[in-house]
């Protein structure tokens, strides 16, 4: 590589004196700056140390080129001190610049560079050179919206089999099997390994194949497990590990391949001292790493443990909890059991008959878009004949003729199916969307879907769909933004990943300020008089029960938000009456209150008796 040497000697336009050392200073400083070792040994008394540590140096820093300034030259006699400035350009548009000196001595009239390590930096000793190395800026951690770490630096093992060097792949299959299988009994968060598959990948591969990643916690056991099979070996590799690997396992494990790029710090630089063996003795520059910051996702540490307590209270069947805070979309929990995670995200995107919990919805439009009240009086007959279908009422209660609220909190099917079947093709749809329901959101970490709401072009559609029947589907998902909406008045924009953007499908007005002020009215009638009356948990809760009857049962939902900005939705799948939901989702605020420290206080409406009322679907 050619060197630019930025020289000016200062030199009168006269020919130099014979003895002045300036000549060789400059063939000197000229060669070091072109990295020429022939000119450099012909220059100076001891050419072999002086062309090693030199060429050392400039490989130690990864040089890309070196320009040469020099300064003042002196003389005493026959010694000469020539004095200079290296800039020493580095990788990355990094510089190293410093001032030196060399010593020249004069013998027979000639001038001759005497071979000392400070020529090179003024702090190098005998058998020292310079080297470039990194300062690591080391990972950022992935934090929970309340400060707690999620994700942390680590070290995972990968199980490597070398094919070549295995003589029987299906002995050495079933060992690794075994020892990995094993750490899955332990724990359960260690994938489990088919001995009969590993040992046909392991003979359609050549070289090495890589099996998979263990745990930092399993890995070293499943290491001393393979220790005397051939072929075989566990290599540990940096990664990103989770503090707590039963905290939303899916989840956090998608967050971490989204955000791996986000953690690396900008990592910073050194330039040292090293002897021949490259062993550290000083730094000569040192320019410090730059951390990245934390990355923060919208999960709520406490609110996601006390919505995974809650929701294995019914761990044999597909019970799950999703948490939402209005104020700002932040998903702050999403809680299955065993049973629902082994048929994927349902909590997400599973869709299901909504039953009375979509009577928010209907009583939104009804207030909305027919001018009804909490106080207007709407009939609740046990059972209504509306354009040939019955609808009936639990157990064929009847009210009469009550005040809407009332209808809402006791969940009269009677009333909501007439009032819906009263309104305008697509008003149900549209209110729906002003709720979030039957919009898309495209969220960086988590794959949802809300639900779908006919447009009602027949009366029956419109019948059915007022109580949550017919075609309706929705998630919990779904349904906490739709809670969410009735706690913020519109609906706030889901979000886990913070600083990565959700894509809505389409933008939509926001219900009327005066629609969510009586929609409140009656969702918190439901918490203090009806239907989810009894609940313990303090705060003031608003919410909607629901039991949505198909053909092998009813599933249990319960949503709604609490005073302090948390909106939820629950659903037990084939659960039975809503009273399953509206227990756990009890249990979920309890338990974190008490997670918080605060003092459990009994829930407005307490002591009461037991619900009024339970929902049904019509009557075929």
């Amino acid at each position: 590589m050619i060197m630019v040497l930025a020289v000016i000697l200062g030199l009168t336009a006269c020919t130099p004196k014979p003895d002045t050392p300036a000549p060789v200073v400059e063939d000197f400083l000229a060669a070091l700056s072109e990295r020429d070792g022939e000119t450099v040994a012909s220059l100076i008394d001891t050419p072999a140390p002086a062309r090693e540590i030199i060429s050392a140096t400039y490989d130690g820093l990864q040089a890309e080129g070196l320009e040469v300034t020099p300064g003042e030259i002196t003389t005493d006699g026959n010694i000469a001190t020539a004095r200079y400035t290296l800039d020493w350009q580095l990788p990355r548009e990094r510089n190293l610049t410093y001032d030196t000196a060399m010593t020249l001595t004069r013998s027979d009239g000639e001038w001759t560079v005497r071979w000392q390590p400070t020529l090179l930096h003024p702090r190098l000793g005998a058998n020292q050179h310079l080297e470039l190395r990194a300062v690591p800026a080391g990972k950022a951690n992935v934090i929970s919206s309340d400060g707690a770490a999620i994700l942390r630096p680590g070290v995972s093992y990968r199980i490597l089999v070398d094919t070549d060097a295995i003589d029987d792949p299906r002995a050495v299959a079933d060992r690794v099997a075994s020892a990995v299988n094993a750490a899955h009994e332990r724990d359960d968060t260690v994938a489990p390994l088919d001995a009969r598959e590993l040992a046909e990948q392991f003979e359609g591969a050549a070289g090495v194949y890589s099996v998979g990643m263990v745990n930092e916690h399993q890995g070293p056991q499943v290491a001393w497990d393979l220790s005397g099979v051939a072929g075989v070996r566990l290599n540990e590799e940096a990664a990103m590990v989770p503090t707590d690997p039963d905290f939303a396992p899916d989840i956090i494990s998608r967050v971490s391949g989204i955000v791996a790029d986000e953690l690396d710090g900008a990592n910073g630089w050194r330039v040292t001292m090293v002897n021949e063996n490259g062993a550290p003795i000083d730094d000569v520059e040192h320019h410090a790493a730059e951390p990245a910051p934390s990355v923060r996702i919208s999960l709520d540490h406490d609110v996601q443990r006390a919505a995974q307590e809650a929701v294995n209270m019914r761990e044999g069947m597909e019970a799950m909890l999703v948490a939402i805070r209005p104020s700002t979309g932040q998903v702050l929990a999403v809680a299955q059991t065993e049973k629902a995670d082994a048929r994927g995200d349902l909590a997400l995107s599973g869709q299901y008959p909504p039953g009375s919990v979509f009577k928010i919805i209907t009583a939104a439009a009804g207030v909305q878009d027919q001018g009804l009240t909490p106080g207007s009086i709407v009939p609740c007959p046990g059972s209504m004949n509306i354009y040939g279908r019955v609808v009936i009422n639990y157990n064929m209660f009847s009210l009469g003729n009550v005040p809407l609220e009332r209808a809402f909190a006791s969940s009269c099917n009677t009333t909501f199916a007439d009032m819906s079947t009263r309104l305008e093709p697509g008003q149900l749809a549209d209110m729906g969307k002003q709720f979030g329901l039957g919009i898309d959101y495209r969220i960086p970490g988590l794959d949802t879907v809300t639900g779908t709401i006919p447009e009602g072009e027949t009366p029956l559609e419109r019948t059915e769909a007022g109580y949550g029947q017919g075609l309706n589907l929705a998630s919990p998902f779904g349904f906490a933004l739709v809670s969410a909406t009735a706690a913020a008045g519109r609906t706030p924009v889901p979000v886990l990943i913070e600083g990565h953007e959700t894509i809505v499908s389409e933008e939509v007005p926001a219900p009327d300020p005066a629609t969510i002020e009586q929609l409140q009215t009656m969702m918190r009638a439901t918490v203090t008089s009806g239907t989810a009356r009894g609940m313990q948990a303090g705060g003031e809760i608003y919410g909607k029960t629901g039991e949505a009857e198909i053909n092998e049962g009813s599933h249990a939902w319960f949503t709604g938000f609490r005073d302090d900005d948390i909106a939820f939705a629950t659903l037990v799948v084939l659960g039975g009456g809503s009273e399953t939901s509206v227990a756990i989702t009890d249990q979920f605020f309890r338990t974190l209150d008490e997670m918080r420290a605060e003092n459990t206080l009994p829930g407005e409406g307490s002591g009461q008796e037991p619900p009024v009322a339970q929902e049904a679907a019509y009557a075929p």
